[in-house]
């Protein structure tokens, strides 16, 4: 895909529960950001006649709805635009003729998955937001019930079940409230469809990671209960036995005293416990070890294949994302912020090779720190370390969990130790009692990054590290004048010390590029 100059890109998703469109920007270094989405709620799978058809009127409902679409990709500039049709055309005995009419009205080509492909786009959203090499990927449609097997990043196995939460509703629903028997019949109904893929039950203790409205709207339920510090669907945790207990408590409620639950719309509550059942069905058949929540599936798959077909999966989660973010914000002083990521690397990698005690996710927490912690100048310049904090904790930084995207925000805006401590205070339900200790040991080796090009136009181009007994040793190579950063490595050096337990020197050496 050419990137020369900014462009606009629509994706179209015609569900069985709702109708949606968003819109991606990708701009001229190449970076994608989502710029709008909109959701219209359908049914289709409701609309479904006792012959297996959908009736032209129901069909041409939703018309206006593309149309609209249609108008909103104008004004944004859309070039491309992509529309695919799930479960509920695709399962409908008149599919052709859906298509045909739909086409006729609207001028636009519309793609009708097969399950597998439907199962391998929400396959490709999650493998590219979610830094996991094995998983079992569930998504629960409005018509169908997508799992999908994950093993070292590669899909394995998929099958999309006929089943979802609107089509389940209409089938086994009678009242407000789903008799016990009903709950059985769909359970029962769900567990012979898992007998013929006998791969479901052959890999327990893998987390499962969950796509589509109902388990959406069950992390939102889970959140708010909760008081969730982190205002982030994607990749939010359940705690263990939540599945179980949200399900207890829908099954017993009237749909009027459901719709009343704080996280849970309206227009879900009639469709979320046999949604539910689903999930909690499959679950306990796979063994799965815990409930992750996606806020990336179908329509980001779609778009990744169109943005890079050659090679649609990254190779690095995080990586990606770092250097997409990047690109949508170019005055964030790239060529500094990696030049000082270099020499973070270097203080880490010396310093931890004899104290011995981190990790690659603590290196990983330094690395993402240094390249974002400039970010929030694109926001605003001054008190820009403040935007930044919002930026980190607001976009998807994909490849962290919700912890380490707190700590990365609060390592990349690090100043003092009773500042964080402050900070720190907004998220005690996801920090650790260790981590504030960790961030200002990382927090002292970002700000010597920092100091180290800290007149922002990189006079050391190298810089050597030696770590001997409790001494540090940094050796600065320079091209031009390094007075600012010899200031700014002296005003910081006793803090350094303290927290690393070390006496630092530096040496300074002309470069034979000078």
């Amino acid at each position: 895909m050419s990137t020369s100059s900014s462009q606009h890109i629509g994706i179209i998703d015609i569900g069985s529960n709702s109708i949606r469109l968003v819109l991606y920007e990708v701009n001229s270094f190449g970076a994608y950001r989502v710029v709008g989405e909109y959701k219209n709620s359908a049914r289709l799978s409701e609309r479904m006649g006792p012959d297996g058809l959908l009736p032209t009127k129901d069909i041409l409902s939703i018309v206006p709805i593309l149309a609209h679409y249609q108008r909103l990709c104008r004004l944004h500039g859309v070039g491309t635009i992509r529309v695919a049709a799930t479960a509920a055309i695709r399962n409908s005995g008149n599919t052709a003729d859906i298509v045909r009419l739909l086409q006729e009205h609207t001028g636009l080509h519309i793609e009708v998955l097969s399950g597998h492909e439907e199962a391998r786009y929400g396959y490709l959203g999650v493998i590219n937001a979610i830094d996991i090499r094995d998983c079992l990927i569930i998504d629960i449609g409005g018509g169908s019930t997508e799992v999908t097997l994950v093993q070292g990043r590669k899909l394995i196995q998929s099958v999309s079940f006929p089943f979802g939460a609107v089509n389940t509703t209409r089938q086994f629903a009678k009242g407000d409230v789903l008799s016990e028997q009903a709950s059985h019949n769909i359970r029962s109904m769900v567990v012979q469809a898992i007998a013929e893929h006998p791969w479901i039950r052959e890999t327990p203790g893998l987390p499962m990671i969950g796509l589509g409205g109902t388990i959406r709207t069950l992390g939102k339920m889970s959140q708010r209960r909760k008081k969730h510090s982190l205002s982030l669907a994607h990749n939010y945790e359940l705690r263990t036995g939540e599945l179980r207990e949200f399900l207890s408590l829908l099954s017993a409620m009237p749909l009027e005293k459901r719709k009343k639950i704080d996280g849970l719309s309206k227009d879900r509550a009639d469709i979320m416990v046999p949604g539910l059942l689903i999930m909690d069905t499959i679950y306990e058949a796979a063994g799965a070890s815990k409930v992750v929540i996606s806020g990336s599936g179908l329509r980001d798959g779609l778009f990744y294949e169109l943005f890079r077909p050659h090679q649609p999966v990254k190779p690095d989660v995080l990586e990606a994302c770092l250097d997409n973010l990047l690109g949508l914000h170019p005055n964030a002083a790239v060529q500094h912020v990696r030049h000082a990521d270099r020499f973070a690397m270097q203080l880490y990698d010396a310093l931890e090779a004899t104290a011995g005690n981190g990790s690659s996710r603590d290196k990983k927490l330094l690395h993402t720190a240094a390249l974002l912690y400039r970010i929030g100048a694109s926001v605003h310049y001054y008190q820009f370390l403040k935007h930044t904090q919002y930026v980190i904790q607001g976009v998807h930084l994909e490849g962290l969990s919700h912890r380490e995207i707190v700590m990365a925000s609060l390592l990349a805006t690090f100043k003092t130790k009773s500042r964080t401590q402050q900070q720190a205070i907004a998220h005690k339900d996801l920090l650790l009692e260790s981590d504030l200790s960790l961030i200002v040991k990382l927090g002292m080796l970002l700000k010597a990054a920092i100091a180290l090009d800290m007149s922002e136009t990189q006079p050391v181009q190298e810089l050597r590290v030696e770590k001997s007994d409790s001494l540090l040793t940094l050796t600065l190579v320079c091209t031009h004048d390094v007075g600012l950063e010899l200031k700014e490595l002296s005003s910081l050096g006793k803090d350094l010390e303290k927290a690393w337990n070390c006496n630092l020197r530096i040496d300074v050496e002309a470069s034979s590029r000078m």
